[in-house]
């Protein structure tokens, strides 16, 4: 009978115990949940303004970035400065997408899953890849029109045809 009364006051203790517990726990996993979405949010934020899909964001973010990344190019050599900005530009709209992406999987997932970095930032780099071919073709067919960039009467050819 003592051991009966015993285990029934040790379940009792144990059960408070985990009942503190449980408030505690859930509280952390509501922190832990809504940094990962405030985190998620703004990767999301700022890919947008980054990718391609916002329409203002080349004279504030991707140019100036591209420029910067020629002119490091151009110390090596002058004639990479217009190259590598070109370069620098398809990368930064290929950053934007991806952290879209990323953001993306963190704001509207709740359970978490097993990460493959590498499976997911191919997926991205495909797509991106894949978004700029489409938009180099969409122009080459005159589907999409340029603005005249170039006001003399040489311009660049892009598919070297």
């Amino acid at each position: 009978m003592k051991n009966a009364k015993k285990v029934s006051e040790e379940s009792q203790i144990s059960a408070q115990s985990a009942s503190e517990k449980l408030p505690e726990a859930k509280r952390d996993g509501l922190k832990k949940g809504w940094l990962k979405k405030l985190r998620g949010g703004l990767l999301l934020v700022i890919g947008y303004l980054l990718s391609p899909l916002c329409w203002w964001n080349d004279l504030f973010f991707n140019l100036p970035i591209a420029y910067g990344f020629g002119y490091l190019c151009s110390l090596l050599s002058p004639d990479l400065l217009f190259p590598c900005s070109i370069v620098g530009y398809w990368l930064s709209n290929i950053a934007g997408i991806l952290l879209m992406q990323l953001g993306s999987v963190e704001v509207f997932t709740d359970k978490p899953k097993e990460k493959n970095l590498k499976k997911e930032l191919l997926t991205g780099f495909i797509s991106s890849t894949a978004f700029t071919l489409v938009i180099v073709a969409l122009i080459h067919f005159n589907i999409l029109d340029t603005p005249d960039l170039f006001s003399t009467q040489q311009s660049i050819d892009l598919l070297g045809s």
